[in-house]
C-alpha cells in the first residue's frame, strides 16, 4: 500500500480525532500533515465547555445518591421512586447523546478523543447522572494535562469512589476494591505490586468519601492512621501518599504508555526501543500527556504502513465518524443509544471496571452485519430489529453459560430518521472527473487497500441516473464494506 500524503493526513485525523469532517475533505488532499498536527494542538481548550445534562429543576433531583437513598427510606413511595429512576435514566441518555454530539462537531477533536480514551481507561459506571456529569468534566478538563493530576481527581471523584465502594472503606473493615483497581487497571498493572501492597493501600484510602453534592470529603473518624508499608515506602501513609508513590514508579509511566500505544497507534506493541523512549519521556516530563501525544503524532513510525488501517473502529468511533462524513441531522436521537447497545459500547456504561476489551472483540458475525448496514439504515429509513450485546457485568459473568440464549431483547422494530444534505458532498467531488469518482471517494473513506471489492463491483451497484446519485450511492456502498470498519 502506497503511503500518500492524503493517507497520512486521514490516519492522523482518525487516530487523534473521529475522522474527517465533510468540509475538510478537500484539505486532506492538499495540505501537509504538519498543518493538521499544528491545527489539532492549536485548538486544544484548557477548559472545555461543560456538557449539560438537563435543566436546573431536574438537576436538583440528582444532586447526590445519598440524598436519594435517604428519601427512599423516609419519604418516597414506589411510584415516586420509579419516577426518579426514570428521570435519572433519561438524564444519563441525554448526557450520552450530548457528549456524542460534541465528538461530532467539536473543533477541539484531540481533547474529545483523549477524553474518550480516558473514559475507557478509568471505566466507571454509576446510576447517579450528576456524578457522571462531574466525572466526564474531570476527564475532559484533564485529558491532555498532567496524568498525576488526572489520577488524583478521578480517584477523589464521587463517581469513582461510589463505583468502587470506597465510601465503605473504614479502618475497622477495609474495603480493597478501589486500592486493587487503581494498581491493577489504572496505573501499574499486574506483576508490579503485591497483595500486601493492596491491603496497605486500602488502609491508606480509608476515610475517602464524598458529600451528597459530589464533593470529595475526608472522614478522619474512619481513617486508619497507623503505620503502613507500600512499595518499599513506610510511614503513616494516607491516600495522597499512595498516589504519589505510585507516580514515582516508572512502571506506571510504562503501563500508561502501552495503553495509549494500543489505543492510538497499534494493538500490537512496538519494539522495545520505541516504548522505552516514550516511557522515559513521559516519566521525565512528570507525566505530561500533551507532550507525549505530540511525540507520537509527529513520529515517522506513527505513519508506517503497519499502523495505518490496523485498528477496528469501536462502535462510538464508527457512528461518530459516519456522522462527520455524512452531512445529516438525526430526527430521533434515541437511535444513537440503541445502536450503541446493539454494537456493545454505550457511553458511561462499560461492561466492567476493566472497560471495553476492544480490537477483534468488536466484531462478530451479527455485529459486522449491523455495522455494514448502518449507512443504508440512516439513508433509507428501513425498520430493523437487532439484539443488543449482553453486558457481562450486569449478567454476573454468566455470558458463557448463556451464550445460546437470548439474554437481552428490545421489542419492536426501529427506524433511523435523518435529513441528509448531499449537495455538500456533491460539491466536494464537483471537479473530479466521472471516471475517477469511485477511486477518489474510496481514497477519502478507506484507510486500507480495497481488497474486498473492485471498482467495477462498487460501480455495478451505484445509481447511474445522475452524477449526484452516482456520488451518493458510491459513497454509501463503500461505507458499507468491511474495509470501512478499519481506521
Amino acid at each position: 500500500m502506497a503511503i500518500t500524503q492524503q493517507l497520512k493526513n486521514q490516519h492522523l485525523l482518525w487516530r487523534a480525532g473521529f475522522g474527517i469532517k465533510i468540509e475538510d475533505m478537500e484539505l486532506v488532499k492538499t495540505k501537509p500533515t504538519g498543518y493538521f498536527i499544528e491545527d489539532l494542538f492549536k485548538k486544544i481548550k484548557n477548559n472545555p465547555t461543560l456538557i449539560e445534562v438537563s435543566d436546573n429543576a431536574f438537576d436538583g433531583l440528582v444532586k447526590g445518591i445519598g440524598t436519594i437513598i435517604n428519601m427512599n427510606k423516609k419519604d418516597l413511595g414506589n411510584a415516586e421512586k420509579r419516577k426518579m429512576q426514570q428521570q435519572n435514566q433519561q438524564a444519563l441518555q441525554t448526557l450520552n447523546y450530548n457528549w456524542y454530539a460534541t465528538m461530532i462537531d467539536a473543533k477541539d477533536q484531540l481533547t474529545e478523543k483523549m477524553a474518550f480514551f480516558w473514559h475507557g481507561h478509568f471505566a466507571c459506571k454509576i446510576i447517579n447522572v450528576y456524578y457522571q456529569q462531574l466525572f466526564l468534566e474531570t476527564i475532559r478538563n484533564n485529558a491532555l494535562g498532567n496524568f498525576g493530576d488526572l489520577l488524583k481527581e478521578v480517584s477523589k471523584s464521587a463517581a469513582m469512589i461510589n463505583f468502587l465502594n470506597n465510601q465503605q472503606n473504614r479502618k475497622q473493615h477495609p474495603n480493597e476494591n478501589f486500592a486493587r483497581e487503581i494498581l491493577e487497571l489504572f496505573t501499574m498493572g499486574i506483576g508490579n505490586y503485591t497483595e500486601k501492597d493492596i491491603k496497605e493501600a486500602a488502609r491508606a484510602f480509608t476515610g475517602w468519601t464524598t458529600s451528597n453534592k459530589g464533593e470529595f470529603k475526608f472522614n478522619a473518624a474512619v481513617h486508619d492512621d497507623g503505620y503502613k508499608e507500600f512499595l518499599h515506602h513506610s510511614g503513616k501513609l494516607d491516600g495522597d501518599d499512595i498516589i504519589d508513590i505510585i507516580l514515582k514508579q516508572k512502571e506506571t509511566a510504562r503501563f500508561i504508555v502501552i495503553k495509549i500505544w494500543k489505543f492510538f497507534v497499534n494493538e500490537n506493541i512496538a519494539d522495545g526501543e520505541i516504548i522505552d523512549s516514550l516511557t522515559e519521556q513521559f516519566y521525565q516530563s512528570n507525566y505530561n500527556i500533551k507532550a507525549l501525544m505530540k511525540t507520537i503524532f509527529t513520529a515517522d513510525w506513527f505513519y508506517q504502513a503497519e499502523n495505518i488501517g490496523s485498528k477496528i473502529k469501536s462502535p462510538v468511533e464508527l457512528l461518530v465518524g459516519i456522522e462527520r462524513a455524512l452531512p445529516m441531522e438525526l430526527e430521533n436521537n434515541d437511535m444513537i443509544l440503541y445502536l450503541q447497545k446493539a454494537m456493545g459500547q454505550v457511553l458511561f456504561d462499560p461492561p466492567n471496571v476493566a472497560g471495553w476489551p476492544g480490537g477483534k472483540q468488536w466484531i462478530d458475525s451479527s455485529s459486522l452485519f449491523l455495522r455494514m448496514r448502518i449507512p443504508r439504515l440512516i439513508t433509507d429509513g428501513e425498520e430493523f430489529v437487532v439484539e443488543p450485546k449482553p453486558n457481562d457485568d450486569i449478567l454476573g459473568g454468566q455470558m458463557e453459560e448463556n451464550k445460546n440464549k437470548k439474554l437481552i431483547r428490545l421489542a419492536g422494530g426501529k427506524i433511523i430518521r435523518a435529513k441528509l444534505d448531499w449537495n455538500i458532498i456533491y460539491r466536494v467531488f464537483a471537479s473530479t472527473k466521472r471516471e475517477q469518482l469511485t477511486d477518489a471517494i474510496a481514497e477519502i473513506l478507506l484507510q486500507t487497500p480495497k481488497n474486498g471489492f473492485t471498482k467495477s463491483t462498487i460501480e455495478s451497484y451505484a445509481s447511474k441516473d445522475s452524477r449526484i446519485n452516482f456520488v451518493t450511492s458510491t459513497m454509501l456502498n463503500i461505507m458499507s464494506t468491511p474495509e470501512y470498519q478499519l481506521c
